[in-house]
């Protein structure tokens, strides 16, 4: 029924991938692209033999928009799926463009070098305007609106779970459950243990530890010290745990959709341990990315650290514990108060049984499937550029719940203060 490109072969394209291969009546022919071939050629042959989807594989540099239209032009796709790095989103919507094909992608853009001087200019004049300064955001993506509804293009921005199912938690609320909703808060918890005394799966963690947290309250943006406000919850079959209230992508777009929500908050969980390895380690300079001469050598702290400790794509069979993962909502239905918790329970070693990942690739790969699921049926099309929220809940959900991902809602939850 369709041609699907996937730009990447790290952890979460291989979570995206095998589930493709499950649905193999609609991903009937898929090409996996890397910089590294030899990867996507070890998957394509540990998938092939279970799966009727026909699979190829190439080699290609996301970074470079010529190499990357002479693939989509040889291979034709109705979609590309691009679960490569942050940084290369710019690269791929370009080549989409070029080629006429739609685009889908688990993550917003940020740069690869953020002491430009170019990007910083605009960056700086962002700060300034919208009262943020993380390092990631939307406008550079949403500038495309224009580009693809003029080329009769859909691109689909952070399909995986947050950014992405929380967004469908919202839309989903919006449409079934509330008639006005006062607050969103998204709460992320990992109660994995993967039995090391530290590790990290760097950039992504690191980011976010590191930054300004933020909010939106009444439609501005409220920045704060870093993992200065912090929470206790309880949550389903994962218990207690500490979180933080941190910056986060959905933020925006989901205060640009849904304006009338009076604030809008993200937290995600962190152990004691992890929080004090990662504040001695930034002490001394061991996450900084600037280069530093060693015994004449030229080396970059946190390479280095990352060098020493676990490479995150070891830690899957080691991993045991649960992610709890969604929306507490508060607002009113029929003229009356109304509080609403919207979420989803995963299994790390559940994961790793059934596709050799643990949750944390698991929870962003199939929700990667699901949106591509429903660009390719029809579900979600529509020329532009647009977020999980600005599209129809309801058979995204329905898919999740079916392909791994199953939603809980409780209609009395505990609301965090």
């Amino acid at each position: 029924m369709s041609k699907v490109l996937v730009i990447g072969c790290g952890g979460v394209a291989s979570v995206a991938i095998s589930k493709c291969c499950q649905v193999s009546e609609v991903f009937t022919e898929l090409c996996i692209a890397s910089r590294t071939k030899s990867k996507c050629d070890a998957l394509a042959a540990k998938l092939a033999p279970n799966t009727k989807t026909v699979i190829t594989t190439a080699q290609v540099d996301a970074d470079d928009v010529q190499q990357l239209c002479d693939l989509i032009t040889s291979y034709k796709p109705d979609l590309v799926m691009n679960i490569a790095l942050p940084y290369q989103d710019l690269t791929i919507m370009d080549a989409c463009l070029a080629c006429g094909v739609n685009y889908m992608d688990t993550a917003n853009y940020e740069p690869e070098n953020t002491d430009d001087p170019a990007w910083r200019a605009i960056y700086e004049k962002r700060c300034k305007e919208a009262g943020f300064s993380a390092y990631f955001d939307y406008s550079w993506q949403w500038a495309y609106k224009k580009k693809f509804e003029d080329a009769g293009l859909t691109a689909l921005l952070g399909c995986g779970f947050d950014p992405g199912v929380t967004q469908a938690y919202c839309a989903y609320a919006a449409k079934h459950e509330f008639d006005t909703i006062d607050t969103i808060d998204i709460l992320d918890c990992n109660g994995g243990d993967h039995g090391y005394a530290f590790a990290t799966n760097f950039n992504p963690e690191i980011n976010l530890v590191s930054a300004p947290g933020s909010y939106m309250e009444n439609g501005k943006w409220v920045e704060i010290p870093p993992m200065s406000i912090k929470r206790e919850y309880d949550f389903d079959q994962v218990g207690h745990k500490d979180m933080y209230l941190l910056h986060h992508e959905e933020i925006e777009s989901l205060g640009k959709n849904l304006p009338d929500v009076k604030r809008i908050r993200f937290f995600m969980t962190f152990g004691q341990s992890y929080l004090d390895h990662m504040r001695c380690l930034e002490d001394v300079g061991m996450l900084s990315t600037t280069p530093i001469n060693y015994n004449g050598q030229e080396i970059v702290p946190i390479q280095f650290l990352k060098a020493l400790l676990p490479d995150p794509a070891s830690l899957g069979p080691r991993t045991k514990g649960k992610t709890n993962i969604g929306c507490i909502f508060t607002g009113t239905k029929d003229g009356k108060p109304k509080s609403y918790y919207i979420y989803n329970v995963c299994d790390h070693q559940a994961c790793y049984r059934e596709v050799g990942s643990q949750a944390i690739s698991y929870t962003t790969g199939v929700p990667a499937m699901c949106g591509a699921l429903m660009m390719l049926t029809g579900e979600w099309t529509k020329p532009g550029v647009y977020t999980v929220e600005e599209f129809n809940p309801d058979p995204f959900l329905d898919a999740l719940d079916k392909y791994g991902l199953p939603r809980s809602e409780n209609h009395s939850p505990v609301l965090v203060d």
